[in-house]
């Protein structure tokens, strides 16, 4: 059964179900759709409600961009399965279904409830029932795109991990466990990484000014990130490398989300300084034991003596377990200085089908890609035969 909202207008009001079916409401309103969903327990910290109504206010009027809320119940009972943040938008003549990303959303997931599909054959229901319901509705779709897919959501299964058209995704995760023992995880890192960090940290401080930070008032914290925005923007002009971060719409989103996360410890702004000079910022976010980095910045060459970039991590790091933080995410982007500090990668999964006959061969293309993923030294050979150069990130 299928309901579409601006008004929950209904489209399929047949009295009979299938045995193992769902019931899926499309809404075009992200308070409106956590309205009708009872503790809402996030996924991974990018399901956290303060993400994702950040992200929806700051997208919702954005050109070719629709919300599109699935709400999913058990048919039979009624009971919560699944709550996926996604959006409807408009890419080259295709009208696309996909997770409320546009390359800010590290993790994409749908938000669990009792009723969630556990197994193979009770997710494949779901993602039928969620393909019926994308193709009646409105204005149609053409594709369902779903990228960067964790397989596990807190311990339980990610039901879109479990169907066939599940695939190994470009991207993965990059996480840390540290323990209890803050010293000892220390002690698993090269003694060169340990020995510079020390030294980085005598060398700031030095300057009687110099500190580490976090910042709690939100004011001072959006100040914070203007300084992230102006020396991010800085680095990757000086690497000439396409920048969205500091766009309208992306800048919109991230002082949504300081502004409203700061005060209840969701978004975490920490920054090194010298006196009135921030020489690093970094920020994150915090969902229980769990912390995740989405934005890290440094003042550059000036400062390059004390590597400011990953003494401002591991100064936060320090100073989160002390608060009870555990697991530190890296998040995607396979770049050397995540390697340092030790991370686990995370594997995660993509997952497409076509919703009609404009997205056949999108859904095939997509499909091959991941297909290939499985053999990662033919995936090499045929990058380096169609001279396709090395990732930025592995260097």
């Amino acid at each position: 059964m299928t309901v579409l909202a601006e008004h929950l207008v209904e489209l399929d009001a047949r009295p009979k179900t299938r045995a193992g079916s769902f019931r899926v409401e499309l809404v075009r309103d992200w308070k409106q759709a956590t309205a009708r969903w009872n503790d809402i327990n996030p996924s991974t910290p990018f399901q956290h409600p303060q993400w994702c109504e950040a992200w929806y206010g700051a997208f919702a009027g954005a050109d070719g961009v629709e919300p599109l809320i699935a709400v999913v119940t058990d048919a039979a009972s009624g009971e919560q399965a699944a709550l996926l943040p996604l959006i409807r938008r408009r890419q080259k003549g295709m009208r696309i279904i996909e997770f409320a990303d546009l390359d800010l959303t590290d993790y994409n997931a749908p938000i669990l409830g009792n009723a969630a599909p556990r197994d193979a054959r009770a997710a494949r229901a779901l993602w039928r029932d969620l393909r019926a319901a994308l193709r009646k509705m409105p204005g149609g779709a053409d594709l369902i795109r779903l990228r960067k897919v964790p397989v596990d959501l807190g311990g339980r299964p990610n039901p879109l991990a479990l169907l066939d058209d599940a695939g190994p995704c470009a991207a993965n995760g990059n996480v840390v466990t540290t323990g209890e023992d803050y010293d000892g995880w220390r002690y698993t890192l090269e003694k060169t990484v340990r020995k510079e960090l020390e030294r980085s940290w005598r060398v700031f401080t030095r300057d009687p000014a110099a500190g580490f930070s976090f910042v709690t008032d939100h004011h001072e914290a959006r100040r914070i990130l203007s300084t992230t925005e102006v020396q991010q923007g800085t680095r990757m002009q000086s690497l000439g490398l396409n920048f969205i971060l500091n766009d309208e719409t992306c800048a919109a989103f991230y002082r949504n989300l300081v502004r409203d996360g700061v005060g209840s410890g969701y978004a975490l702004v920490s920054a090194l300084t010298v006196g009135d000079e921030v020489v690093a910022t970094l920020l994150g976010i915090r969902s229980g034991s769990r912390y995740v980095m989405v934005r890290i910045s440094n003042a550059g060459d000036k400062w390059s003596n004390c590597s400011p970039g990953r003494l401002i991590i591991e100064r936060t790091m320090a100073a989160l377990h002390k608060d009870g933080v555990r697991e530190f995410d890296f998040s995607t982007g396979n770049y050397a200085y995540k390697r340092r500090f030790g991370v686990t990668r995370l594997p995660l999964v993509d997952v497409s089908a076509a919703l009609s006959w404009r997205g056949l061969p999108h859904a095939l293309r997509y499909r091959t890609a991941r297909e290939l993923r499985r053999y990662p030294r033919l995936t090499a050979f045929l990058k380096r035969a169609l001279g396709k150069p090395a990732s930025r990130e592995e260097n």
